[in-house]
């Protein structure tokens, strides 16, 4: 363990900062941009994504596993998230025959 938090020291924290702030601008930007619900899942994955890196660089710098646990509970409930929206899209399409989130206003009582 202390030599992989000696390497990840090795990189300055601001390069993660502005790693995990990229990556969680390219999730807003496609959460706010594409209306295909499949892409929608995807950015939000991305930006739980860059989140849990900015929580492990944390963690690994102070020193301290409990943000890189935290991390992992997190990557099990985004997984199970996943698993979940995908079978709901995928019955979505079966039943409208697209995915697109303007089309999917009809679901409105």
């Amino acid at each position: 363990m202390n030599e992989i938090t000696s390497t990840i020291q090795v990189v300055p924290l601001e390069y993660y900062i502005f790693l995990s702030v990229t990556l969680f601008s390219i999730g807003v930007l496609g959460m706010l941009i594409r209306r295909n619900a499949i892409i929608a899942f995807m950015s939000i994955e991305l930006m739980l994504n860059a989140v849990n890196l900015l929580m492990v660089a944390f963690s690994a710098f102070r020193g301290d596993a409990k943000g890189q646990v935290f991390v992992f509970f997190i990557m099990v409930v985004a997984a199970a998230e996943v698993a979940i929206g995908l079978a709901i899209l995928t019955m979505i399409h079966h039943n409208r025959g697209s995915v697109d989130i303007n089309a999917l206003n009809k679901l409105k009582w």
